[in-house]
């Protein structure tokens, strides 16, 4: 790779153009499910308030003339966030600048791409740090026997995130508000019969997601389109080589989450944007344009960079469930 001598600036508008093409990006929900805290320093440390200190009944009665019992709380730190930079360019030559017609524009299309690529960066981070096994307080399998298959219609959905928002209420105090299903899981409660004979006195006698939303009792659900190439990098224009497939698949999280970040408030996980960077963006991203003189005259790359951490919080405030259909 060539020596860069020009170490470029940030563009600002361009960071603008990128912010608003993620906003309007419905198939992605990194952005969307968590709290995003903006963060100056790249790397430091947040703290953990004990759920056994919250819940204990404490309160005794008051003698005349005689002190309050008093309490107090335990906290820990928890592990430090750190805001991994990432980044991808993409370098627009004179000739291709020259060869662009109106109302064409080759600065905002390179922007919109880089900024589709660093989403799909992104949401394959938030589906490996937050939609797996192993991750939170509880799996649940749907083996086909002791846990029927969503696809199943033998099953009974609502039935059993009635229970599992039970488990989670009782253990933590807080009832579930949220929930991310994957495509497939949506569809599979759509079509299935118990499901449709609940709403079938309804007015609008079609199942919507506000309607399994109010079913299930939760505030939101969220279903990630996000699909990714999973075939091999070739050189060239070549697809055949692709093998498209959706990031999420069979699965759905019920939990917990803080309408915003605050201290003293349990939440399933929180996003860190490092805003910290000169001309960061609220989501932690920038635009940043280098001249490349050395690829050829004119050339210039467009680099787009983003800084993040995706922490999960409170590990009860979530139940895992899997192999749904």
């Amino acid at each position: 790779m060539p020596e860069l001598t020009n170490l470029g600036h940030i563009d600002r508008a361009l960071t603008n153009i990128s912010v608003a093409y993620m906003q309007g990006a419905d198939a992605f929900i990194a952005d969307k499910v968590f709290p995003i805290v903006n963060v100056t320093k790249q790397s430091d440390i947040y703290y953990q308030y004990s759920k056994a200190d919250m819940f204990r009944n404490e309160v005794q009665e008051r003698g005349r003339g005689a002190e309050s019992v008093g309490g107090n709380w335990n906290v820990k730190v928890g592990d430090p966030y750190y805001c991994r930079k990432y980044a991808y360019h993409y370098d627009i030559t004179q000739e291709e600048r020259v060869n662009y017609d109106k109302p064409l524009d080759v600065e905002r299309d390179t922007t919109e791409w880089l900024a589709h690529k660093m989403l799909l960066k992104r949401e394959v981070d938030f589906s490996e740090k937050f939609f797996k096994t192993g991750i939170w307080h509880k799996d649940v399998q749907a083996n086909g026997t002791t846990v029927k298959k969503w696809s199943d219609q033998a099953s009974d959905p609502v039935q059993q995130i009635n229970d599992e928002m039970l488990a989670m209420a009782e253990n933590t105090g807080l009832k579930p508000n949220f929930a991310i299903m994957s495509p497939d899981v949506f569809y599979a409660l759509k079509n299935h019969e118990a499901i449709m004979d609940r709403i079938k006195y309804t007015q609008k006698g079609i199942i919507t997601l506000d309607l399994i939303a109010s079913l299930f009792e939760i505030d939101k659900i969220y279903i990630p389109w996000a699909v990714y190439n999973a075939g091999p990098q070739t050189p060239g224009y070549d697809d055949t080589k692709t093998d498209m497939k959706f990031l999420y698949k069979g699965k759905m999280l019920l939990g917990y989450r803080a309408t915003r970040a605050s201290l003293k408030q349990a939440t399933a996980g929180y996003i860190f944007a490092w805003t910290g960077l000169e001309g960061a963006s609220a989501f932690g991203s920038r635009m940043v344009r280098i001249k490349m003189d050395q690829l050829g005259l004119g050339t210039e790359r467009f680099e787009m960079e983003m800084a993040y951490d995706m922490k999960t919080i409170s590990t009860d405030c979530g139940t895992f469930l899997y192999d749904l259909v």
